[in-house]
């Protein structure tokens, strides 16, 4: 598969090895709402706090959209054409790289991007998410009017769809339309009601798929040249007797079956989003114009509607969505609205002047955007996070700030490479592969007495929840050597030399 380069690409590789671990630090004042909440708004770096969020989060993330900067030559200070894009490559990368590791199995990822950019993106993406797992480079109708100052006025930003494993992902389908409800007939008074005629022949060749059909006024087909009937003979038998088969007025034409609205489920969705099914620059300036004040809005939102159809297609409630470019906050504000869970990731003041104000007042009822389409009323709440120390000092040691639950979240996914099911609160972290995590460590990293439960001993070793199998403990110090610990299936590691950076 052909791979991109670009200056510095080798840096921007290694870039996620090099990322420190930082604890997050809740912010309770600028929290809001039910304190059961799993919702979390997080300020701060967002390849820090994607760094951070994995212990917690790997595979768990069903949808992320990401909405990153153009780079349309405002993006950076440095303005030489070669090393803004390279810039741009590098900031992406390692971000994409830990994007994936946060989604399902049969989550996506949906990267919104104009033309700068776009199809670069689309080679990296490969690179990243594998060139099998890209679904669809979606194209949003952004603007209402041609501008008229250049030849050609882009009309149009791309959404670029990739799965994590494709072969696992599944899309909901849209409603039916009041349009599209146009389209069905009853011209026959079928009993089922209005329908809309399909073509019962399929590309390709299929020898079960390949008799000869006949219709009811003995008329005889055979599928055209290159293609096959759209299913086997004795389906067709069945549809015929159900009356599920229309040969037109005249009962002449070529066979198509009927589809019924009564019993759709709705259409895949195409990759041509119109302006008037999910709003444009236009509407998204009024939305959030409404919400701060045209002296106080953010420059360049989406609109609710966009977010929507990426949330209705991708998700279903209670899933959980993330977006580490939140900017004013639109993807965390539809997630609250549509029942979804989220994890939004802003870097600079944003977050707290535009986002967390933002949800605050979709927790408080506010009735913008898409609220009345989805009946939004109010509740709910969110976390308010800012990332915290690293997890190592300047020297390499537990920085003493890091209480147990971070610690034991960390090596917990550095040794099994899954998120922890649930906050730590035993030495026992958890069984995986038949071989039991334990961590022996009291926040006070200088404290090596025996009693103080950080070291390994005989006393310590009773007090642990039992396992027959093997046993990683990590510890400051070990009482036992090497004899014993082969004899007692314990595989020891030591704090802080044995902690590895995810």
């Amino acid at each position: 598969m052909p791979l991109l380069d670009w200056l510095n690409k080798s840096d921007a590789v290694r870039t996620v090895q090099k990322v420190p671990y930082r604890l997050l630090e809740a912010v309770p004042e600028l929290s809001v709402g039910d304190t059961n909440t799993e919702n979390m708004l997080i300020q701060g770096d967002n390849l820090q706090a994607l760094k951070a969020l994995l212990p917690l989060y790997a595979g768990k993330v069903k949808c992320i959209y990401i909405d990153p900067p153009y780079n349309t030559r405002s993006a950076f200070t440095h303005y030489d054409d070669n090393l803004e894009h390279s810039l741009w490559l590098s900031l992406m990368y390692p971000r994409l790289e830990l994007l994936r590791e946060l989604l399902t199995e049969d989550g996506s990822i949906w990267v919104s991007i104009d033309d700068n950019e776009a199809h670069y993106l689309k080679v990296m993406m490969d690179e990243v998410f594998g060139r099998k797992n890209f679904v669809a480079n979606v194209l949003w109708q952004k603007r209402t009017s041609p501008d008229a100052r250049i030849h050609l006025g882009g009309a149009h930003d791309h959404i670029m769809v990739y799965a994590k494993s494709v072969e696992h992902t599944n899309f909901n389908k849209l409603g039916i339309s009041a349009e599209q409800a146009k389209n069905f007939k009853n011209p026959d008074n079928d009993p089922r009601g209005a329908w809309a005629s399909a073509d019962f022949t399929a590309q390709g060749w299929r020898p079960n798929q390949m008799y000869k059909l006949q219709a009811p006024n003995g008329l005889e087909y055979e599928p055209p040249p290159g293609r096959c009937w759209g299913n086997i003979e004795s389906e067709y038998t069945r549809l015929l007797s159900e009356g599920r088969m229309w040969f037109g007025r005249d009962e002449t034409a070529r066979p198509r079956v009927k589809n019924y609205l009564s019993e759709s489920e709705g259409i895949s969705s195409w990759t041509w989003w119109t302006n008037s099914e999910v709003g444009h620059n236009q509407e998204a300036k009024k939305e959030i114009n409404a919400l701060f004040g045209a002296d106080d809005a953010f420059d360049t939102p989406k609109p609710e509607r966009l977010l929507k159809r990426v949330l209705y297609v991708a998700t279903n409630p209670n899933d959980l969505i993330l977006d580490s470019f939140l900017g004013s906050g639109t993807t965390a504000a539809v997630a609250h609205k549509m029942n979804r869970r989220y994890i939004g990731i802003e870097m600079g003041d944003h977050a707290e002047t535009h986002c967390q104000p933002r949800l605050k007042k979709v927790i408080e009822g506010e009735q913008g955007g898409i609220s009345k389409a989805v009946n939004w009323q109010s509740g709910g709440g969110f976390h308010y996070f800012r990332l915290g120390e690293t997890i190592f000092d300047e020297v390499g040691s537990i920085h003493h700030n890091v209480r147990f639950a971070a610690l034991a979240a960390h090596i917990w996914f550095c040794e099994t490479r899954v998120p922890l099911a649930s906050r730590a609160d035993s030495p026992l972290l958890g069984i995986h592969n038949d071989t039991a995590y334990y961590l022996l460590y009291n926040g006070i990293l200088g404290d090596r007495r025996p009693q103080s439960g950080n070291v390994l001993t005989q006393a310590v070793l009773d007090s642990l929840p039992k396992h027959n199998g093997r046993k990683i403990i990590y510890g400051e110090a070990s009482r036992f050597g090497k004899p014993r610990l082969e004899a007692e299936n314990i595989v020891f590691k030591q704090i802080p030399y044995d902690v590895r950076a995810v």
